[in-house]
């Protein structure tokens, strides 16, 4: 439920709610404007008896929030959420460009493909220094080792690091060198590790589920919120479905759907989305097109000797072409690069 506070409501009227509120075992989450206050009340799913908040000075009127997710409902919050990212507002008119290789490989790969695609424009470096692999043979990531090589690539480039966590054992270490801690795919439902995230103070970057819908990726935000960290950000990185041709299906439709359901940023990885570096660009166009803050796209400097996903990771010539594409796409719908 939120409760909508009359125009020019008396700070000591706020404080009379909230107090109410509170003695009532739920917690508040208050959002100024310059004319309103909307008092968010959160807390289990208890009937609120709303006739104690209704009859208190300074409210106008009190209205059920009827989605599942609370704190990421834009009932509860009308307005976007910018998340800062090194001088960047995420969600704000300006993209986030977070480009970078999937994994962390070697000292000379990371630092390569650092400086070219911060030549490029991009505004954020993605690496992995902890892996996620279908095989056990695979790759897994060179662990601190690669998280120390992102910190001399963010200090040679000046680029803030993203990077993945996969349990919540590393989520402490990953907070110690990275700007933005990534919650992959497979790990969207892990309630331990989203609480341990939330708790981080990090900002996160929640990628949704391969199998998950739109409803079910915002009640993962709202883990992460309810724990007080509101610096998050969604990322649509494609979906499993019957279709063969690329490796997921990138569902463009989620990224309006989440902009008309949520104040969170919103991220569009078409790498993971195609599998295929020969649609990276057209789907990465297409999701600024449909609204979306910011992409999130595979790097490597030599795909063909890349440990994971080489096969969707564009050259740096590529992706410093596909910038100045997207910066006359960002043009047209009232964006900028």
């Amino acid at each position: 439920m939120i409760i909508v506070m009359k125009d020019h409501a008396s700070a000591e009227q706020i404080a009379g709610v909230v107090t109410q509120v509170e003695a009532q075992g739920f917690r508040v989450h208050l959002s100024q404007g310059e004319e309103r206050t909307i008092i968010g009340v959160i807390g289990d799913e208890r009937p609120v008896e709303v006739g104690l908040f209704e009859v208190l000075d300074g409210v106008e009127r009190t209205v059920p929030i009827l989605k599942p997710y609370k704190l990421a409902s834009r009932e509860m919050h009308p307005a976007d959420t910018l998340v800062p990212l090194d001088g960047l507002k995420v969600g704000g008119p300006r993209l986030a460009l977070i480009a970078g290789p999937c994994s962390v490989e070697s000292r000379s790969q990371i630092l390569e493909t650092a400086q070219a695609v911060k030549e490029a424009g991009a505004t954020a470096l993605r690496g992995g220094a902890y892996k996620p692999r279908t095989s056990p043979y695979a790759f897994q990531g060179l662990g601190e080792a690669g998280l120390e090589l992102l910190v001399e690539a963010r200090n040679l480039t000046g680029l803030p690091i993203v990077t993945e966590a996969m349990s919540e054992d590393q989520v402490d270490i990953v907070a110690r060198y990275a700007d933005v801690i990534q919650i992959g795919a497979r790990n969207m439902q892990n309630y331990p590790l989203l609480n341990k995230v939330g708790k981080s103070g990090r900002t996160v970057l929640l990628k949704r589920g391969m199998m998950s819908t739109i409803e079910e990726l915002l009640m993962a935000a709202e883990y992460i919120l309810a724990q007080g960290n509101t610096r998050v950000m969604l990322c649509e990185r494609g979906i499993r479905t019957f279709e063969k041709a690329t490796r997921n299906t990138t569902d463009i439709n989620a990224i309006p759907v989440l902009k008309r359901q949520t104040h969170l940023p919103v991220i569009l990885d078409p790498s993971h989305g195609t599998g295929k570096v020969d649609y990276v660009a057209a789907v990465a166009k297409a999701g600024v097109a449909a609204g979306a803050d910011g992409l999130m796209i595979e790097v490597h400097s030599h795909p063909e000797k890349a440990l994971s996903d080489g096969g969707q990771s564009l050259k740096p010539e590529a992706f410093a072409k596909l910038v100045k594409d997207i910066r006359r796409i960002a043009e047209a719908v009232d964006r900028e690069v």
